[in-house]
């Protein structure tokens, strides 16, 4: 019989009819060039969308070209285009990753899981054609699972934004258009995971309970907050690995960070690593919790286009040398396993927000944070989040579907 948009159901699969696909045609990406229209696509679809930052060009490229992303030495993609008329009308990223096959089935990846994203679309029949084919290149790699959207790393920028498009996304967190919630889902999708990020007015003092707790932690003698040493990155680098693996890996959607990755996310985040932003907690000495805290880079990569040609460049670069934000962005906190669900790794998150919030307003002019994403799962950092009067202000979702 003949499905949705023009699509022959086939034992369960869905395999594009391209006769019956309304003109829409379906290729690989394959060329430099073909990666550039891939690139290219989300500044037309998005041009009048205020809400949407336009990413640097260049770093775009890079996510996507396996020579400068070390997420491609354990993982392999395929990206595809949709074109009508000689017009692109769409893309999507089809991949697995290696790592994430190891994983256990229980924490969202798993053997036979493989995954899609990147993906945007001018319109229904086109976004249910590029996903069909996606599913092919998956079903034929001998996946049994998709999830999605991931793009393309679960490091990166995972799930679809269903809540929060009235403001702009932070540094590293995704945008997407209203309507593809409802796409994802007539596809025959199902939701498996939110991830939470959450608003906080920093130019206030926290509630009266958490400021004891910070001062309690300050008068114990075996606790040390301190600010990283980015004259020593890689060694600080490593510490802070070693404590994330450890803390999230019993998490859904874990997948341990490589060697080649840590290498491009150095390389990548180190121009916005300010010492007084990251703060690692050691508790007799030796190193326990971390939070990275990063300056807003969006609204500084906004008024550019996507281009650091021909002035960006400059601009970028006295930005840098001293940021004045209005928003801080709270990618990654850890705690190590052992101390989990105790008070003290309460009172070490307590500190560790506390000294960044006054760094932020202080010297970099900040007036708001975004923390996250959580894990909607997640009640020890959910707790926190609202025990310092924050409120969800975006939600991301991830979905499943059998293939």
């Amino acid at each position: 019989m003949i499905g949705h948009a023009g699509y022959r159901m086939r034992n369960g699969a869905r395999d594009v009819d391209m006769a019956a696909a309304t003109g829409v045609t379906i290729r690989e990406v394959k060329t430099r060039r073909d990666r550039k229209t891939f690139v290219d696509l989300p500044f037309r679809l998005y041009r009048d969308d205020p809400n949407w930052i336009p990413p640097l060009k260049s770093e775009a490229l890079g996510l996507i070209t396996p020579e400068k992303n070390g997420w491609f030495s354990h993982a392999k993609a395929q990206l595809f285009l949709a074109e009508q008329d000689g017009h692109v009308v769409g893309r999507i990223s089809a991949h697995i990753d290696t790592l994430a096959l190891t994983m256990p089935a229980d924490r969202g990846f798993g053997p036979g899981v493989g995954q899609w994203g990147l993906m945007e679309a001018e319109r229904e029949d086109v976004f249910t054609a590029l996903l069909a084919r996606a599913e092919a290149w998956l079903r034929a790699e001998g996946m049994n699972r998709a999830l999605g959207p991931i793009s393309m790393s679960v490091w990166e920028e995972p799930g679809l934004l269903i809540q929060g498009y009235d403001h702009p996304p932070t540094v590293m967190m995704g945008h997407a258009k209203p309507e593809y919630r409802g796409w994802i889902e007539a596809a025959g999708y199902a939701p498996v995971k939110q991830l939470l990020t959450y608003d906080l007015d920093i130019t206030n003092e926290f509630p009266p309970i958490v400021q004891r707790i910070i001062t309690s932690g300050e008068k114990n003698p075996r606790i040390r907050i301190r600010e990283v040493d980015k004259s020593k990155f890689e060694e600080e680098a490593a510490i802070i690995l070693a404590i994330l693996n450890d803390a999230w890996s019993d998490n859904w959607g874990f997948v341990p960070l490589t060697p080649p990755e840590i290498k491009d996310v150095g390389v990548k985040l180190k121009p916005i690593v300010f010492n007084d932003l990251i703060r690692i907690a050691e508790l007799d000495g030796r190193p326990v919790a971390f939070m990275i805290t990063l300056p807003d880079l969006n609204e500084a990569i906004a008024p550019l286009n996507g281009s650091l040609l021909p002035f960006g460049w400059a601009k970028l670069l006295l930005w840098l040398r001293k940021p004045r934000v209005r928003t801080m962005r709270v990618p990654l906190m850890g705690v190590v396993k052992e101390l989990q669900a105790s008070r003290m790794a309460s009172q070490l998150a307590f500190m560790m927000i506390e000294y960044i919030r006054r760094a932020s307003v202080a010297k970099y002019g900040a007036s708001r944070s975004e923390i996250g994403w959580i894990l909607d799962d997640n009640q020890g950092m959910r707790s926190i989040a609202q025990a310092i009067r924050c409120e969800v202000n975006k939600v991301y979702q991830v979905y499943e579907r059998t293939l």
